[in-house]
């Protein structure tokens, strides 16, 4: 629970951002906002270069040095991280006209200092996980988003300059990052560069394909709205610019936080808890566990979101010009869950020094995304997008799934979790056909659903506990 707080209330902090964000900029400028976190995201797997994952591994193993291997592990990350963030830094000005933010070398500057710091920081964070302090690792990230909040509203609020624009959300960003480098000043002064041999060659070996795999992974999550911006045709959306359908489709992903908080809080939890676990007789059944409850939980989030939109929009998103991408947030939750279950599957090959298999499947996945998109765009825009971003995730699911049971068996209710999905989604379609007079005869009969849905997965699982299944 420590560790999913250290991940998700910062994430959630930084979400309750959002309404201030929509208030003060429009869907085009929101839009660019969006384009350029979205190269972040997939820039930050880059950086890292896989260490965060061969960390834990070399690290776990019987007579290991965790030391010897975390300097081993950062002066990679720092040899990476201050090469390629100098680089860009030399050529932000043509990186931003590049990017169609032209006179925005300093965005490309700033965002090139956010991904140094974040990178550096990264197997110190991941250290903090392997010598079990979840209190120091939540501390350090809800303080970030904490002085994060308070520089957004500083300098939205009170020292807003419309030629900086939304330049003010990255420069809050790079001011808040740059407090972690005093909260591990320590941790950073004691390391030492080490080129060691003996490790560095096998961390790299097992790394490179999970930073491809990470690569690929943002690709899925990312790309369609940097891919939305180029090959949606001219006017698709009356009146609309590709820009603004970028921002109100970054604003539904927002939304698919709150389903995306749950997968990343359960991987920050999960990793080291499933290389701790290897040794077990039981572990199958245990991963078996884990993956179930995940969906059910799963499956209570989609529905908790995906029926009370109507009510989140008034609460979050007062621009009513963000209101147009809202159909495609159940869609995009449902996406989220099944990452999550993929995520979970991928056990097997990370326990049996696989990784080659998860980057052929995530390489396949951004693969499909790409062609899908270049030919969903220009006739379902950003829904049609949205679909592909489900049977992408989906489809990694089912084939890691099958291999899994072919070389590292784990029991898993697999009929019965791809049944809740179904159900859960097809219930949040049904219940938002359903119209009301008003938003309390509404909210009423959401929280009804919610309340049934909640009742009938308590019998259906109380029938396996007394029949021994769990």
């Amino acid at each position: 629970m420590l560790y999913g707080l250290g991940s998700i209330v910062p994430r959630f902090l930084n979400f309750l951002l959002f309404p201030l964000h929509t208030r003060i900029f429009a869907p085009e400028e929101y839009g660019v906002f969006t384009y350029l976190m979205s190269f972040v995201a997939l820039l930050n797997v880059v950086f890292t270069f896989g260490m965060e994952t061969a960390f834990f591994r070399f690290a776990n193993r019987p007579g290991a040095d965790p030391t010897r291997i975390f300097n081993v592990a950062q002066t990679w990350v720092m040899i990476i991280s201050t090469g390629l963030s100098l680089v860009f830094i030399a050529f932000a000005a043509g990186i931003s006209s590049m990017l169609g933010s032209t006179g925005h070398a300093d965005f490309i500057v700033w965002l090139s200092a956010i991904l140094w710091i974040d990178n550096i920081v990264a197997i110190p964070f991941a250290r903090l996980r392997l010598q079990q302090k979840p209190l120091q690792f939540a501390l350090y990230k809800i303080s970030n988003v904490i002085i994060l909040s308070g520089l957004n509203l500083y300098f939205l609020l009170v020292a807003f300059d419309a030629e900086v624009g939304i330049g003010y959300v990255f420069l809050a960003n790079l001011i808040a990052n740059a407090f972690y480098l005093l909260f591990f000043l320590k941790t950073l002064v004691r390391w030492r560069p080490a080129f060691d041999s003996a490790f560095l060659k096998p961390m790299l070996t097992y790394g490179y394909p999970i930073m491809l795999t990470g690569i690929a992974g943002m690709m899925n999550e990312f790309f369609s709205r940097i891919l939305l911006q180029h090959w949606l045709p001219a006017n698709f959306y009356s009146g609309r610019s590709a820009e603004f359908a970028v921002g109100v489709f970054g604003s539904a992903y927002r939304f698919a936080v709150f389903m995306s908080l749950a997968v990343q809080a359960f991987r920050m939890a999960a990793e080291p808890f499933f290389f701790s676990q290897a040794g077990n007789k039981n572990s199958p059944q245990l991963f078996a566990k884990v993956n179930h409850y995940f969906i059910i939980t799963g499956c209570f989030i989609l529905l908790l979101v995906g029926i009370n939109l109507d009510v989140l929009k008034l609460l979050l998103l007062k621009n009513a010009d963000y209101w147009v991408s809202l159909p495609v947030v159940p869609i995009l939750l449902l996406g989220y869950l099944l990452l999550g279950v993929y995520y979970n599957l991928s056990v097997w090959f990370k326990l049996t020094d696989r990784p080659q298999v998860g980057t052929v499947i995530t390489v396949g996945a951004a693969v499909a995304t790409i062609v899908l998109n270049y030919f969903i765009i220009p006739v379902a825009g950003y829904e049609g997008s949205s679909w592909i971003t489900v049977a992408v995730y989906g489809s990694m699911a089912v084939v890691c799934y099958v291999l899994g049971q072919k070389y590292y068996p784990i029991p898993y209710r697999a009929a019965s979790g791809l049944l809740y999905i179904l159900v859960t989604y097809v219930l949040v379609v049904t219940v938002n056909t359903i119209t009301f007079s008003s938003q309390v005869m509404a909210t009423t009969f959401h929280l009804l659903t919610l309340a049934g849905f909640v009742a009938l997965i308590f019998l259906i699982e109380k029938k396996h506990w007394q029949q021994g299944v769990d």
